[in-house]
């Protein structure tokens, strides 16, 4: 994916992945009459084979697709491009229904029907924190695992450790706070956004798949290893110690 040089509109592609015609010749309208630069894909198939030949910022993802489940066309893009903001439209409202399109590495998610007010809002919260310039960091070393924020890396025993993007930032912001107690909603202002319109459902699915990659990467590391520890403060949010 194209790097987020600055918040020109005009310079994010979307990619809309909807069979509904309606939704889709709205969606296409709407964005491009604010500045972006969408593209309209009717199937998943479609849409992959999109990915594969134009660099896109966004992907705007229904799950209710004709051919295939809009989550493996999240997890298959998601695995090509880990720099690309997915979210998902559904009309799916369980949590678990949810929750899966997180876990399948989507950063948000919009119920149907929404408002194309609402959902503008949210693109520009999220491109948004991709465009806020980061201050010089030495790597932090946490226990065995260390974290390189400039490089955006996370290594243990200088092995990779593959983050999510959002993984990466809440890690990084729990790092900047080491041994401190930090609130949901200041977790969620600093990785997300201040004017975050979500459920903090998003926060719990992001640290779910954060402690499982950190897991992972322990258990199949040739050498024993430490890592630190995320700490659930109930009722208020997460401590990292190490």
């Amino acid at each position: 994916m194209r790097p987020h040089a600055n918040a020109d509109r005009s310079r994010h592609r979307i990619l809309v992945v909807e069979d509904d015609a309606t939704i889709g010749r709205h969606l296409e309208s709407g964005l491009r009459g604010n500045g972006y630069t969408p593209t309209w894909s009717r199937t998943g198939s479609a849409a992959l084979a999109e990915a594969a030949r134009t660099p896109y910022d966004v992907l705007l993802l229904d799950l209710g697709l004709p051919d295939m489940d809009g989550l493996d066309v999240a997890r298959t893009l998601r695995a090509r491009h880990p720099d690309l903001l997915i979210v998902v439209l559904t009309a799916r409202t369980d949590d678990i229904d949810v929750i899966a399109g997180l876990d399948a590495g989507a950063d948000d998610y919009l119920v149907k029907p929404f408002s194309l007010t609402v959902l503008l809002a949210r693109l520009r919260a999220h491109l948004r924190r991709r465009v806020v310039a980061t201050p010089p960091q030495e790597p932090v070393r946490l226990a065995d695992l260390v974290l390189d924020a400039v490089a955006r890396r996370c290594t243990l025993h200088d092995q990779d450790v593959e983050l999510r993007p959002k993984e990466f930032d809440l890690l990084a912001v729990l790092t900047r706070h080491a041994g401190e107690a930090v609130s949901r909603e200041s977790l969620m202002a600093e990785v997300w956004d201040e004017n975050w319109f979500g459920s903090t459902k998003t926060l719990d699915v992001t640290m779910a798949g954060l402690r499982r990659r950190l897991a992972q990467a322990a258990a199949t590391s040739a050498r024993p290893s430490s890592l630190p520890r995320i700490t659930t403060l109930r009722g208020h949010g997460y401590r990292l110690e190490h």
